[in-house]
């Protein structure tokens, strides 16, 4: 069941968590949570328990990356370990078209289709772990299993 008061996005999002079977609850923060300090400073956690959503483009198609907040992702490292071409950053208008959600907003699920996802290693460190919820003023509590679960992802460090 999601709440009315959610953002349409958020819903999609709390529907696929549940069809998932990821009990944690979005939260909507009443400020903008677009940046991994953002989000940490408005929930007092650690920086590097913020799963940030990343979308980029690896061989011509779209790679999510969720990542831990404390650091960037190395494109040439990642590519690497993919064994994939080069890696760049998605456009705003390809993130909008991949997930259906706006660059601050994007969560690890609620898309209009499945994304290869790759998850962050260095996220398993922490027991709660947030990410954005399809908004960015609304996110949501899970462990590294369940993230990487609902994505269905592929766990990789993503920085060297």
């Amino acid at each position: 069941m999601t709440s009315p008061s959610l953002p349409t996005r958020s819903q999609a999002v709390a529907e696929a968590l549940a069809a998932a079977g990821i009990a944690g609850e979005i939260v909507v923060l009443p400020d903008s949570a677009r940046t991994a300090a953002e989000a940490a400073t408005a929930l007092g956690c650690e920086v590097g328990a913020i799963a940030n959503s990343l979308v980029f483009l690896c061989d011509g198609a779209p790679l999510l990356v969720m990542t831990s907040g404390a650091h960037r992702v190395d494109t040439a490292y990642l590519a690497a370990r993919l064994g994939s071409g080069e890696i760049v950053r998605a456009n705003a208008g390809r993130v909008r078209e991949a997930t259906g959600q706006a660059i601050g907003g994007v969560a690890p699920t609620g898309h209009p289709a499945p994304l290869r996802t790759v998850v962050d290693t260095a996220l398993q460190q922490h027991e709660v772990l947030w990410a954005a919820a399809g908004h960015p003023h609304t996110v949501v509590p899970m462990s590294y299993e369940e993230l990487l679960r609902v994505t269905a992802g592929t766990a990789s460090p993503v920085t060297r």
